[in-house]
């Protein structure tokens, strides 16, 4: 049977990049996006421009917090698959405004949870985040660690969003993998992020703001093996409810990543000094043992090598 993948959030840069792996195959894809303004609306529009004509592809221009919207998509498509990535995203912003991204994060995935419960679908998909794991000093982290000290609102409603899954699984029998991805990197990322961000301010000629001492490590992943590790998951059949890592499993301190980015764009980079950040942790690491065995999981692009490959996109995009 064909199958038909819902995919939340599938106009931004993880959504749009796992929908070109898929445009192509034996399935119906439909998007849900809200088309937020958080960044511009144009790049999301760019993402998705060679999908919007493909006879198997339909964009809803909807929010996962109006549910009576999302079930009009579930009445008229028979969703076999969820693919949950829309979130309001961002640890800093989440400070600022705590209610839209609980609204968003936690209400729209109890939304989408309540309608695969509903319209019994065959895998639910959630795209959680290495913030969960908060303040830790030593990695790499692993799955069974304690994720009850989240530093950020965003990083409480990843956690919450979890939560609530294990629950739906538990309570209704709901197939369910959520995804702790780490610090997700390549073409399409999106502006907020620090590699884009810098490499916007440095082609410029702008100072970056560097927060901290610049020894704050992160385990930066490719957007390739990322998606990698999604389809892997939405093959997973071994149990009913399972958490993986999503990450390279190598550290980068900061200092060298601005490094690497003035490399690939023969620019010097200005940087302004500014005191440590709340809500940032001074470390992401993943230990993806687990993934590795469960998924075959197998990330094999290098800081180095993904970096360039960034570069190479964002100059012929800017």
């Amino acid at each position: 049977m064909s199958r038909t993948y819902l995919i939340t959030g599938g106009a931004g840069f993880i959504g749009s990049s796992l929908v070109d792996k898929l445009i192509d195959t034996d399935c119906e894809i439909i998007c849900v996006d809200n088309f937020d303004d958080f960044y511009s609306k144009s790049i999301k529009e760019t993402n998705i421009k060679k999908h919007i004509n493909k006879v198997n592809y339909s964009l809803y221009e909807t929010d996962i917090i109006d549910f009576d919207r999302l079930e009009e998509v579930f009445n008229r498509h028979k969703i076999t698959h969820i693919i949950h990535l829309a979130a309001n995203a961002g640890v800093r912003p989440s400070l600022i405004n705590p209610i839209k991204y609980a609204k968003t994060n936690i209400n729209g995935t109890i939304n989408l949870l309540e309608l695969a419960k509903k319209y019994k679908t065959d895998k639910f998909v959630f795209g959680s985040s290495s913030s969960v794991y908060g303040s830790q000093k030593k990695g790499p982290f692993y799955e069974e660690m304690k994720i009850d000290k989240p530093i950020s609102p965003y990083a409480a409603t990843k956690t919450a969003g979890e939560q609530f899954c294990s629950t739906y699984s538990h309570l209704y029998g709901l197939n369910i993998v959520c995804l702790r991805f780490f610090t997700v990197y390549g073409p399409r990322q999106r502006p907020d992020l620090a590699i884009h961000k810098f490499s916007g301010l440095i082609s410029k000629g702008n100072p970056i703001p560097v927060f901290g001492d610049g020894t704050t490590k992160r385990d930066y992943t490719f957007i390739e093996d990322i998606l990698q590790g999604v389809m892997a998951s939405v093959e997973y059949n071994k149990s009913q409810y399972e958490i993986f890592n999503l990450g390279e499993s190598q550290t980068v301190e900061l200092k060298y990543l601005i490094e690497l980015i003035e490399e690939n764009l023969g620019k010097k980079a200005l940087i302004e000094w500014q005191p440590n950040q709340k809500g940032d942790v001074p470390l992401t690491y993943a230990d993806i043992t687990k993934a590795r065995k469960l998924l075959g999981y197998n990330p094999k692009t290098k800081i180095e090598d993904g970096l360039k490959v960034f570069a190479d996109w964002f100059k012929y995009n800017k």
